[in-house]
């Protein structure tokens, strides 16, 4: 195909809300519903995804602010969600009772909107006010609005946003927002984020807000930090060069103080210390820290160096530093001890650190293994802080002694996730006390998990995970092997991990089928330097280590092309998308979730231009070599033997523009590709759904996220069942 621009048949396809583009878009729907509505396990899949995700029995995520511990809750009855609040007492029981804040069902329907939760941000340490991000419809953008949470509404008069993909915090004082948003002309970037940053009062005009900082145009976007820790407060402006680089200011009565540091690292202050993660090796002061290490050092001579004060060098110490097989996935705070998620040879641990005379001292700390943790420290520094003087009530002191515990959630292929409440201070070896459990949602008696590893093009070895069902865990699976879906991502320094799934385990595992995750580069496994290794012109590495992965389960004999399936979202269905053409005879069923898929023109369209450090810039003409030869959406040609593929995106996805999956589906039809039809299941077939709601994840509610998985597994044992 002519890789112009203007060329392009289906650019009509682009224009998102056009009469003529939903046309073609409700046509395909309704063709691709009658086909897998049809099929035996549709309506039962449906039915069982939805009562999972409704269920009573789910446990809900938290987040502590001050006394409270806040929630927001979906389920049959308030299918967008019931903002509430408990408090930690109620919430260690089986049935805590809740305080309702905000109902967004009753909400939209009074003020006829199709409101889905965005988040807030709570003022503390009194908690009385916060700032409610509200989406139509899942997208990115949305509106702010002030919230009273005494009075359980709205502020009149309060500080109110229009819709933007908005970035907004508390200032120091509750009278005070700093804001990036849609200004006018010139106050985006081109990836349409906010480009200026503005102090805006309580009171003031939008239009009279005071400006505070600018990026440039190129830019992904500016943002702010607003840290109120009681005595260690401090406003950090952020510049997002592009996905991985940032610079950084503080700011300061006398104007901006630029910090000293690496652009792709990442800087935050923690009371008296400031953390600095490293993304590449970086040398200072005849020292040479690794890419991946995270890095401590005391808060005030960061800032003496930045400031060009006459001071010894920053005594940098380093807190983590990696190993070929173990990575910093994540790290939180206490309020004395700095608590780190690893991620060693893609299972979690743990450790705590903290700071003393003779400088930082660790120990691991036991937790459930080997699987997935999830760390959600229970320190709020401004409400802690606060409250740390003499006279304290029973509250105060109860909520205080919070200040050194975590939440810590695991999960991995087989265990339901468990909610385990931890303390920094126990002693090595303490126990973690189990505060809720998920039910199983399918038996895994029988099943089993084991890791393997593929051998890439170039060498490399490729980790993935075989979750095997009860078929296939006590004898050799049969001659033609079983249906097994491969699913991946790849991308973004995301790491893919051990996860829990009452829907792949009921709907694929329970009925026979073999479920593999490929830990393929590209993604944050093995920290910056798996990533890095298939970004731009090695951007191929990830594709190429997908296929390793599928070549290796035919191979072995856990299935054939002609069972083998293969499932990625986002950046995964550039993936999946770029792996069905290149290889297309490995597979027989794609599902290609709210895909990029035209990466000619991916940077034109919506967040597109953020991503250009990820793949490189089509109008770049050496960039534009490499892209060229796996954009999907430019490598079809008539009478490939394509696999049947099922496009799945959303009208309101105002971040990958839905535009990719409308035009892949289209010029594969112009290629005499058939529409998915009912009758036998055939190679090649193309299924196109695209939901009017739901933003990037697809979906706006329970029910609409059930209704499309139902559908995704009803297109896979469609064509891999047989």
């Amino acid at each position: 195909m002519n890789d112009t621009e203007d060329t392009d048949p289906h650019r009509w396809l682009e224009a998102v809300d056009s009469d003529d583009a939903l046309a073609w878009v409700r046509a395909r729907n309704t063709r691709t519903r009658e086909v897998l509505q049809a099929e035996p396990v549709f309506e039962a899949a449906r039915d069982r995804l939805r009562a999972i995700l409704d269920a009573k029995d789910r446990i809900p995520m938290v987040v502590r602010r001050g006394h409270w511990l806040y929630n927001l809750w979906q389920d049959a009855k308030n299918p967008r969600g019931l903002w509430r609040r408990t408090s930690m007492d109620e919430f260690r029981r089986s049935a805590p009772r809740w305080t309702h804040l905000l109902d967004l069902d009753a909400l939209g329907k009074a003020e006829g909107e199709n409101w889905v939760w965005a988040g807030a941000t709570v003022y503390g340490p009194a908690y009385r006010l916060a700032l409610v991000q509200l989406s139509r419809g899942g997208a990115d953008a949305t509106v702010v609005r002030e919230f009273d949470l005494e009075a359980q509404r709205f502020v009149k008069d309060g500080f109110h946003l229009p819709e933007a993909k908005t970035r907004v915090s508390w200032g120091l004082h509750s009278d005070t927002v700093y804001v990036g948003t849609d200004f006018g002309a010139g106050s985006l970037t081109d990836s349409g984020y906010p480009r200026v940053i503005k102090r805006w009062r309580r009171g003031q005009p939008l239009a009279e807000a005071e400006m505070v900082f600018e990026g440039q145009a190129s830019d992904v976007s500016v943002s702010v930090g607003v840290d109120r820790t009681p005595g260690f407060e401090r406003i950090v402006l952020y510049r997002a060069i592009d996905f991985y680089r940032e610079q950084a200011w503080l700011l300061q009565d006398t104007g901006s103080l630029a910090l000293t540091k690496p652009d792709d690292a990442s800087v935050s202050f923690w009371r008296t210390h400031v953390l600095l993660e490293l993304r590449s090796d970086w040398s200072v002061a005849g020292h040479t820290w690794p890419a991946g290490s995270l890095l401590a050092a005391p808060a005030d001579e960061f800032i003496a160096s930045a400031a060009g004060d006459q001071a010894p060098p920053v005594r940098w110490q380093a807190v983590f530093t990696p190993t070929p097989t173990c990575a910093l996935a994540g790290w939180d705070t206490t309020r004395r001890h700095l608590v780190l998620t690893l991620l060693d040879k893609v299972a979690s641990r743990l450790e705590v650190w903290a700071p003393g005379a003779d400088g930082w001292t660790g120990r691991p700390m036991a937790a459930p293994y080997p699987g997935s943790l999830t760390v959600q420290t229970l320190y709020d520094p401004v409400a802690d802080e606060a409250k740390t003087g003499g006279g304290k009530t029973d509250e105060a002191r109860a909520d205080s002694a919070l200040a050194g515990q975590m939440l810590v959630s695991y999960q991995d292929f087989l265990t339901p996730d468990s909610l385990l409440l931890a303390s920094a201070d126990a002693p090595e070896g303490a126990v973690m006390e189990t505060l809720k459990t998920l039910p199983r949602h399918f038996d895994a008696e029988g099943m089993h998990v084991e890791q393997r590893f593929a051998t890439s093009r170039d060498g490399t070895q490729v980790p993935y995970f075989v979750v095997w069902p009860q078929a296939g865990a006590t004898s050799a699976p049969p001659p033609g092997g079983l249906p097994t879906l491969l699913y991946g991502y790849g991308g973004f320094e995301v790491s893919r991990q051990p996860f829990y799934s009452g829907g792949i385990g009921s709907q694929w595992l329970a009925r026979g089928g073999v479920f593999v995750l490929a830990n393929i580069r590209g993604g944050g496994e093995f920290g910056p330097s798996w990533h890095q290794a298939a970004i731009r012109q090695h951007k191929q590495n990830s594709y190429d280590d997908f296929i390793a992965v599928a070549e290796d389960l035919v191979a072995t004999g856990v299935t054939q092309a002609a069972r083998l399936g293969i499932m990625g979202g986002s950046n995964g269905g550039l993936l999946v998308g770029a792996v069905m053409v290149q290889r297309p005879e490995l597979f027989s069923a794609v599902v290609c979730q709210v895909p990029l898929l035209d990466m000619r023109r991916y940077h034109q369209l919506l967040a597109g231009a953020s991503w250009m450090a990820e793949y490189g810039n089509p109008d770049d003409a050496a960039d534009w070599a490499t892209i060229r030869r796996y954009s999907p959406y430019h490598n079809l040609r008539p009478g490939m033997p394509l696999p049947a593929l099922l496009l799945i995106t959303s009208t309101r996805d105002d971040r990958v523009h839905p535009g990719h999956a409308r035009k892949m589906a289209a010029r594969l039809e112009d290629m005499g590709f058939s529409q998915a039809s009912p009758g036998p299941a055939q190679r090649g077939a193309v299924y196109y759904y695209e939901n009017i709601e739901g933003g990037h994840g697809g979906a706006a509610d329970n029910a609409q996220r059930a209704d499309r998985s139902a559908l995704e597994f009803s297109f896979l044992w469609r064509h891999l069942g047989a």
